[in-house]
């Protein structure tokens, strides 16, 4: 963890580094430092912060806080993160309108339970532009939505903490701004027109990245997206609730699973978050033996490429109102 910490960092800073001191000797190379930078970013939210906010970086809380924070250097927020993810994304696993990791704006449809208009029948085609928007709306505008949201829902309950999570956003989205954006257009050498081009590249490139780790392990063909009953409870408890709302991909491939943090083991996650991504691979047996001995589902969508494809197809069903589960 430690050494892929300090790979992810660098892979993120150096080529900023690189751009300010004025070592991108041309357009392309300018772009292509940007892209690098944006590859570190997703890096250090999927093999750095994640962990981390999960307190399974490391034994020790006060590591954990400070790689925690590793997520407002790349330019989204800690505090938002932990609401969205931890508590609403792995409490509510695909459950329409609670789980935030499925409740898409009106143009896209992740759930079979939500409404569908003539637009969705096309979102198998559009939807990768907009993924590719992600980290722009993480650094624009979706964290202060989340914070108005996530004081309406009750995560947060005072003004003193609402106004100490503002203060938080404003600064360090103002800081990640002029270290990645303002610095490089004062000494790059370049027009601010190409820095921001080039910007806007790094990120799309990163949002893309993103999307498709998080969209792989819980909108496919082979899910589950229950809803509660008369009561509000749903059936399944929280471990075979886990099994039948997430699924693994590329599970052969050692690169994919160093590069994206664990995330191809999304199972033994959302199963162990606690548990540092490092030791997933070892677990994996251990669980998809016992989950197939209690006859529950280990769902597992082959290799990457075909993860991919079987993504377009669900959003393709999703999009014509087909059956799914």
């Amino acid at each position: 963890m430690i050494i892929k910490s300090v790979v992810m960092l660098l892979i993120f800073m150096v080529p900023l580094i690189s751009i300010i001191a004025g070592l991108a000797s041309s357009a392309w190379t300018l772009i292509g430092l940007f892209i690098l930078s944006g590859l570190g970013m997703a890096g250090i939210g999927m093999c750095v912060m994640h962990d981390a906010i999960h307190g399974a970086h490391s034994k020790h809380k006060w590591f954990n806080k400070l790689m925690e924070n590793t997520i407002n250097l790349i330019g989204s927020n800690r505090d938002m993160w932990r609401m969205q993810h931890n508590v609403l994304h792995h409490s509510y696993t695909n459950i329409e309108d609670h789980d935030d990791d499925i409740n898409a704006p009106f143009f896209l449809r992740f759930s079979p339970h939500a409404p569908l208009n003539k637009l969705h029948r096309y979102q198998h085609l559009y939807a990768w532009i907009f993924y590719g928007q992600m980290t722009i709306a993480w650094l624009t505008f979706k964290d202060f939505l989340n914070l108005e949201k996530f004081k309406t829902l009750g995560l947060i309950q005072s003004k003193k903490e609402y106004r100490k999570y503002l203060f938080r956003l404003i600064l360090w989205k103002l800081i990640f701004f002029f270290v990645v954006l303002v610095l490089p257009i004062i000494y790059s050498g370049f027009s601010a027109g190409m820095v921001v081009l080039a910007f806007f590249v790094m990120q799309f490139v990163t949002g893309l990245c993103l999307s498709i780790v998080f969209q792989a392990a819980h909108v496919m063909p082979n899910m589950d997206f229950p809803l509660p009953n008369d009561e509000g409870v749903i059936e399944n408890d929280r471990m075979a609730h886990q099994l039948y709302t997430t699924s693994n991909f590329a599970q052969k491939s050692k690169m994919l699973f160093w590069l994206l943090g664990g995330l191809t083991n999304q199972i033994e996650h959302h199963l162990f978050p606690n548990i540092s991504h490092v030791h997933y691979r070892e677990l994996a047996p251990i669980v998809k033996r016992t989950a197939l001995e209690f006859n529950l589902p280990y769902h597992e969508n082959g290799s990457f490429l075909s993860t991919v494809f079987k993504h377009f197809s669900m959003l393709k069903n999703l999009g014509r109102g087909e059956a799914v589960k």
